[in-house]
């Protein structure tokens, strides 16, 4: 069990420990990107997900860097610890690996999502970061990998020693498969960015900074996604979890 008043304080980058885990609270300049890095993202959904999946809440609780992607996630650092923990998405972590990826030159891997799509990003990623080299492979679409499927996907990695992996299958599968995969990709940075393929695609239209500014990103996505309306449920466990948590009758 974890002490939700603790703060855990790694070198010079700071994690808040909440609810189990231990979640980022430095800037994302403040990342060592020359050393080994997994970075993952948490929110209410993926909590929520995680707390009936021991492999998925291992992944998160093992990341190097989990970031609070999530609005109502901050909701539990500052009810529980007293504690504010800034919001940063896993779109903030893509652009600034990427850019600094520009910066020195390093080589990029996409893994994750279909041909067509990874065609549109590195088309895309020519004119943005023309300094980077890009490789990609688009696994099988199944809801399990095969031994075979796994050490395919390890070898197009490894081939080119990436300084960048960049993971887009979506959650939960992209962060436990890095988690279960971790000690043989041979990759310095290996981030879990989900949906940030499709929306730097263009197949999806990213929610403009006027509603990520007053916090109401998720609004405009579940208008124009109303599918998402499915995470909801997941949602309210987290603040029923997060309520127990508060009065104390739960602790996790």
């Amino acid at each position: 069990m974890v002490d939700p008043n603790s703060v855990i304080s790694y070198s010079d980058l700071k994690y808040e420990s909440v609810l189990g885990l231990k979640v980022f609270n430095s800037r994302l300049e403040d990342i060592h990107l020359s050393q080994k890095n997994i970075i993952n993202t948490i929110s209410p959904t993926s909590y929520t997900m995680a707390l009936e999946d021991p492999i998925f809440f291992n992944a998160l609780k093992h990341s190097d860097i989990l970031l609070l992607d999530g609005q109502y996630f901050a909701l539990a650092p500052l009810l529980l610890n007293g504690k504010i923990v800034r919001k940063q998405s896993g779109t903030d972590c893509f652009y600034h690996v990427m850019n600094s990826a520009n910066i020195h030159h390093w080589k990029v891997f996409l893994l994750g999502s279909s041909e067509n799509t990874l065609s549109k990003i590195k088309r895309r990623m020519k004119v943005d970061y023309p300094y980077i080299n890009v490789e990609s492979f688009s696994p099988p679409f199944k809801k399990e990998f095969t031994i075979d499927d796994n050490e395919l996907m390890i070898s197009k990695i490894n081939s080119i020693n990436p300084d960048v992996l960049l993971v887009g299958m979506t959650a939960p599968k992209q962060e436990k498969w890095v988690f279960q995969n971790k000690d043989k990709i041979n990759a310095r940075i290996i981030c879990s960015i989900g949906a940030v393929f499709d929306w730097y695609a263009g197949n999806q239209k990213q929610p403009e900074k006027f509603w990520v500014s007053i916090g109401l990103e998720w609004f405009i996505r579940t208008i124009r996604r109303p599918e998402i309306l499915k995470r909801y449920p997941a949602v309210l466990k987290f603040f029923w979890i997060l309520i127990l948590n508060v009065l104390k009758v739960r602790r996790d």
